[in-house]
């Protein structure tokens, strides 16, 4: 049942240009320069440490690689660190 009010939501979203990430509640991945991220519809964060950080998100986790990690602001669905950032992947 769950799976069918997703994909109506997917195809209401399409059909009316309505941005998923707002509609489906996707996450929102926003990089600046090498040295802020801010993610939207954020689930927690499970693993924050100096060189690594790994949020929970509705899709999959997001795995963020780096150094010298701070969290410039959280809120309920909005995150935003600041760091040197190497890479970012979703895990497997």
């Amino acid at each position: 049942m769950q799976e069918k009010f997703e994909k109506s939501r997917d195809i209401i979203a399409e059909k009316f240009d309505l941005p998923k990430d707002v509609v489906l509640n996707l996450p929102k991945i926003t990089i600046i320069g090498n040295n802020e991220i801010t993610i939207e519809n954020h689930k927690g964060i499970i693993l924050f440490e100096r060189d690594i950080i790994k949020i929970n998100t509705k899709v999959k986790v997001i795995n963020i690689q780096g150094e010298n990690f701070e969290i410039l602001y959280i809120g309920d669905s909005t995150i935003t660190i600041s760091g040197r950032f190497k890479s970012v992947s979703y895990e497997v």
